[in-house]
């Protein structure tokens, strides 16, 4: 696993740590195999762990909460909003979760170009100093 990557997790992980506000894994959309949802991953540099952040295509939905987060405390460092593969994502920072290689299923590879899925470096940045 590599900090600045996306990774899908396995179901196992969903077992052995049931979280309500995590969404579940769906393999299977429409008959098509599909890994959702993706995960943004960074490293603890102290620890094995890496910390996950989901993504979700939900975002007018979570700009919604944004709006909200923003007039009532001032400030939202909850969720962030950046571009995966040219559309628009929401960073649930929220639903933050560690977790270890053991529960990595697959790493997000582009379709087209065949290279691993990266973030624009400057909202990286961004995301990262939220995250922290």
């Amino acid at each position: 696993m590599e900090t600045g990557h996306f990774y899908f997790l396995s179901n196992d992980y969903f077992v052995d740590f049931p979280d309500p506000f995590l969404e579940r894994n769906k393999e299977v959309v429409d008959g098509k195999s599909h890994n959702r949802p993706c995960f943004y991953a960074f490293a603890d540099v102290s620890t094995e762990i890496y910390w996950m952040v989901p993504i979700s295509s939900k975002v007018e939905k979570y700009k919604r909460v944004y709006v909200k987060k923003i007039e009532r405390f001032g400030k939202c460092d909850t969720l962030a909003f950046g571009e995966v593969l040219g559309h628009e994502k929401a960073f649930l920072i929220q639903n933050l979760c560690p977790v270890t290689s053991k529960y990595i299923t697959s790493e997000y590879i582009d379709a087209v170009a065949h290279v691993p899925v990266a973030l624009d470096g400057a909202f990286e940045k961004i995301l990262i100093q939220k995250v922290k």
